[in-house]
C-alpha cells in the first residue's frame, strides 16, 4: 500500500496555487531546492511523475491533478479534526477566523459576533480581518483564514474541490443620491434619467466594474468624475452634491431610497461557506432592483 505524506501532499497544493517552486518555497519558508527534492520524492513514493517540465517552468501532471482531488478530502477532514480537537481541549468550539469585505464587517460579521457572544453556552473564538474578494480566498486557500465572505460574482465556482459555498443572503444595488438632487424624492426611476449626472466611482470592490455594465447596458457610459476606496470618502462626496454612486443597501446609514429598475439583488458569498451579501440625509437611495 503507498505511504501517503500529508506534508509533502500540502507541498504539492501550494504549488498549484502559487504556480512556481519559487512562489511555493516563499509560502511555506522553505527553499526552492527543499520544495523540489521533497516533490521528487513525492513522486517516487506513488510511482508516477507529478511534474513536467515547460518552458523554463514546471506544471502539473494529470497524475499529480488526480491525487489532489482526493487529497482535498483528507486536508478537510484533517482540519475538522484539529477544530474538534482545538474544542475539546480548551472546552470550547475552538476558533473561527474570517475574512470579509469592508461593508461586511459591520452589517453581517459584527452582529453575528454580538449574537454569539450573547449566547450562555461556550462558543468559539472569532478572528476578523478585512480582505477584498480575490485576497480572501487567497487567505482561505493558504489555510489563513476558515471562512470567507465576498460577492458571490467574485466567488470561486462551485466545482473548486477547496472550498464548500452556502448562499447567505441577498441585498438590493441602489444609487445614493445627494439630498437636494432632483429625483431624490422620486419613488423609482431608471439608470438613463442618471445618464448626465457625474458619477463617483469606488476604487476597491465591484461596484464601478457593475455600474459601468448596468449604466452600458442602459445606453449610455457613466461620467467618473471621482474616486475614492472608502465609503465614507465616497459617500461624503455624494453628500456635498459631487456626484452619484452605485452600492450595496448596506453600506451606509444615511440615505434615501429610490428604485432602480435596472439594478438586480447581489449575491454575497464566502468559503468555507458562501455567503450572499439602507442608506438614508446623504440623499436618494436609488434601488436598482
Amino acid at each position: 500500500m503507498i505511504e501517503w505524506d500529508v506534508k509533502k501532499l500540502r507541498i504539492l497544493r501550494t504549488l498549484r496555487d502559487r504556480g512556481t517552486v519559487t512562489a511555493t518555497a516563499q509560502a511555506l519558508l522553505m527553499t526552492p531546492s527543499a520544495v523540489s527534492q521533497q516533490l521528487s520524492n513525492l513522486s517516487g513514493q506513488l510511482g508516477v511523475p507529478l511534474l513536467e517540465a515547460q518552458g523554463r517552468r514546471v506544471r502539473l501532471t494529470d497524475a499529480a491533478h488526480l491525487v489532489l482531488r482526493h487529497a482535498e478530502a483528507v486536508f478537510a477532514q484533517l482540519e475538522r479534526a484539529d477544530a474538534e480537537l482545538t474544542g475539546y481541549l480548551r472546552g470550547e468550539a475552538g476558533e473561527v477566523r474570517i475574512a470579509a469585505f469592508s461593508t461586511a464587517v459591520p452589517a453581517l460579521v459584527v452582529p453575528a459576533i454580538q449574537r454569539l457572544r450573547a449566547e450562555e453556552r461556550p462558543g468559539p473564538d472569532v478572528r476578523v480581518r478585512e480582505a477584498e474578494a480575490a485576497q480572501a480566498y487567497e487567505l482561505l486557500a493558504a489555510g489563513d483564514v476558515d471562512l470567507a465572505l465576498s460577492l458571490a460574482a467574485h466567488a470561486p465556482t462551485a466545482r473548486d474541490p477547496r472550498f464548500a459555498v452556502l448562499p447567505l443572503l441577498a441585498d438590493l444595488l441602489d444609487v445614493a443620491l445627494p439630498a437636494d438632487h432632483r429625483l431624490a424624492a422620486a419613488p423609482a426611476l431608471r439608470l438613463a434619467d442618471l445618464s448626465g449626472d457625474p458619477w463617483i466611482f469606488g476604487g476597491s470592490g465591484p461596484w464601478s466594474q457593475i455600474t459601468t455594465a448596468a449604466c452600458e447596458a442602459a445606453g449610455f457610459v457613466p461620467e467618473q468624475a471621482h474616486s475614492a476606496s472608502g465609503w465614507t470618502a465616497i459617500l461624503a462626496m455624494v453628500e456635498a452634491g459631487m456626484g452619484v454612486v452605485s452600492c450595496c443597501r448596506f453600506a451606509a446609514s444615511k440615505c434615501v431610497v429610490v428604485s432602480v429598475s435596472e439594478f438586480c439583488r447581489r449575491g454575497f458569498a464566502g468559503r468555507e461557506r458562501k455567503f450572499w451579501g439602507r442608506m438614508g440625509d446623504l440623499g436618494g437611495w436609488c434601488s436598482l432592483g
